[in-house]
């Protein structure tokens, strides 16, 4: 049987959020860095970037993660108020659990002794956090001194506060005549735990947009690769478009869920909520139905057209996909039935023999046309919290992404 192994990973960047900072932090002695994503932490070695891993067992979306000073531990924590301490190597045990806050943990530090934690963000907290209610807006990061005598906190209210590292209590303000215009997201301490440097936020720029009013929120948009036309699913029908211009809009009796159309521009496949799929011509900019095909048992959540266009593949939320020869449109693979929850996405190989199909599952599964859907190749926990993406780069290899935020490469071994 032939089988998929993982061959690269390709971590995601740092989640960003308008009016917050990014927090990465790093182990100098792996050379290792941390941060978060979602709800996944991402772990990436400088030396060898595509040597990532990621800790996912936070319920909630992660907000910051640090090493101990003795690398050994790692402190995580969410928007819900949760600090996890856990284990670096091995199984990842978890160590402890707290919930610190009844509100979002903007940041933490470990004591330079790795006996403590302070942590910051929103909610009331337990005694070690209550100093920080001296700021009247955000706090976004929070650091002790290399020498443990003292921790800082900035905050959006342009303020940067002092405070005793054992006691908690107040003991100082940064000088305010060269204050920051803006709201102050990040802050480090210089070696000798005597002066502290500050990152502020001044002002953002961001690029131009051309948007294209298709009447009503996008489910989904399929492009005709030889030709610049695209097919835009809304709830109520689609929307066809010539390169920016939309050039036909086309009300439908059922509700839609996804669309594909075929590589010439010729054809559109449009699914529905009810699991039917309906087959439709296209001539100019005019679409006239067909027929419909009937084997789904849920709500078709993915269709894609073969390379070669001589066949098209459909999937549902009923964990099932489907292959169908176009000319026909008789059934041409079917039973597969193998994952365990609903169907995300849908891809073909350039050779046309093979299809993968990623699922919330967290699996990726790989069908050969010539061969039954038992025997399928099954990548079993490809992403955590679900697979939603998957793409063939040749006959042999496979990108997937997924909630994890991650890009994973596998490569396909023949049988």
């Amino acid at each position: 049987m032939a089988m998929a192994h993982l061959a690269e990973t390709y971590a995601c960047v740092p989640a960003t959020e308008r009016g917050r900072g990014i927090l990465i932090s790093g182990d100098p002695r792996s050379d290792t860095i941390a941060y978060c994503n979602g709800r996944s932490v991402i772990f990436r070695q400088l030396g060898a970037p595509l040597e990532a891993s990621i800790y996912g067992e936070h319920a909630y979306q992660a907000t910051v993660a640090r090493f101990s000073p003795n690398g050994e531990w790692v402190a995580t924590a969410d928007v819900s108020g949760v600090i996890r301490i856990w284990g670096r190597y091995g199984d990842r045990a978890l160590k402890n659990e707290f919930r610190v806050l009844s509100g979002r943990i903007d940041d933490l530090q470990w004591s330079p002794d790795g006996l403590r934690i302070v942590a910051c963000g929103d909610g009331k907290g337990k005694s070690f956090v209550r100093a920080f209610m001296e700021h009247s807006n955000f706090v976004n990061c929070v650091r002790f001194s290399p020498d443990g005598s003292k921790f800082i906190t900035v905050s959006s209210d342009k303020k940067g506060l002092i405070y005793d590292g054992k006691t908690g209590e107040k003991i100082g303000e940064l000088p305010m005549e060269d204050g920051h215009k803006g709201s102050i997201y990040a802050g480090s301490w210089s070696p000798d735990s005597k002066q502290v440097w500050r990152v502020p936020l001044n002002d953002d720029q961001c690029g131009d947009t051309e948007p294209i009013d298709v009447g009503s929120q996008p489910r989904g948009i399929a492009v005709a690769v030889q030709t610049e036309l695209a097919l835009v699913s809304i709830d109520s029908g689609v929307v066809m478009l010539q390169g920016l211009k939309v050039i036909s809009e086309t009300k439908l009796e059922y509700a839609v869920t996804t669309s594909a159309i075929s590589p010439d521009g010729t054809e559109a496949v449009v699914g529905a909520e009810d699991g039917k799929l309906h087959i439709y011509s296209i001539s100019g900019d005019t679409l006239t139905e067909e027929a419909v095909l009937e084997k789904h048992r849920g709500t078709i959540t993915a269709i894609c057209y073969s390379p070669d266009a001589s066949m098209f593949a459909s999937a549902d939320s009923n964990r099932e996909a489907v292959v169908w020869d176009r000319e026909s449109r008789e059934v041409k693979l079917k039973n597969m039935l193998y994952h365990t929850a609903r169907i995300n996405c849908l891809a073909w190989s350039p050779d046309n023999q093979l299809v993968a199909t990623g699922s919330l599952d967290t699996s990726v599964i790989v069908y050969e046309l010539d061969k039954p859907a038992s025997n399928r190749i099954t990548i079993k926990g490809a992403h955590l919290g679900g697979v939603y993406g998957v793409a063939f780069g040749d006959e042999n290899s496979l990108v997937s992404a997924g909630e994890d935020a991650c890009v994973r490469v596998w490569k396909i071994e023949p049988q």
